[in-house]
């Protein structure tokens, strides 16, 4: 198994569905071999193209939680446990602002994102420590919060882009799964709606 199929089949699912150029910005790896990975998927009938973006079949879904689970196995649970619960914490206010954001579109909402990043910048750090897979998350939030603060609000909170909130989602989603929770579960804990 390629190494890169971790990260490219984490990627399509958490997407639905992407482009190999969306993969390679989320995961940090060469354009070319996230290219070769997908077309693999397809040729093994784990995934598919529509209209120039690609989904994982559900042979694939199968697999890659049994990669995850396999990965889940080798990482500090404690620590992750710990971040999580950091990430929850900064979490509620993050939900806050976009929904205040939503509301009234002030910029005295934006000027909190700042301090936000700040309080989750540390546990993106910790967490590429962990799962080196997963350090492209602090460059992403990063990225769309400059692009906030440039003036492009955009960023914030539009779907479909890497803004704020797709990569923030994308960042909660590998945390439940790394503390072998579900998003059901999180849900109904009301830690993750």
């Amino acid at each position: 198994m390629p190494a890169s199929d971790l990260p490219v089949m984490r990627g399509l699912r958490l997407k639905g569905r992407a482009t190999p150029d969306d993969i390679a910005g989320a995961t940090g790896l060469d354009p070319a071999d996230v290219t070769q990975t997908i077309e693999g998927l397809v040729a093994a009938g784990e995934a598919r193209e529509m209209r120039g973006a690609f989904m994982l079949l559900p042979p694939a879904r199968e697999r890659l939680e049994v990669l995850l689970a396999d990965e889940r196995a080798t990482i500090d649970k404690d620590a992750v446990a710990l971040l999580y619960d950091q990430f929850t914490a900064v979490n509620g206010e993050f939900k806050t602002l976009a929904h205040d954001w939503q509301e009234a579109r002030d910029q005295a909402v934006l000027d909190r994102l700042p301090g936000i990043h700040a309080r989750v910048k540390p546990i993106t750090d910790r967490l590429g420590e962990l799962v080196p897979r997963l350090a492209p998350y602090g460059d992403r939030l990063a990225t769309a919060l400059a692009r906030v603060q440039r003036g492009d609000s955009d960023w914030l909170l539009k779907p479909l882009i890497d803004s704020y909130h797709t990569v923030w989602f994308e960042l909660h989603e590998e945390l439940i799964s790394l503390a072998g929770r579900t998003r059901r579960d999180e849900a109904a804990a009301g830690r993750a709606q």
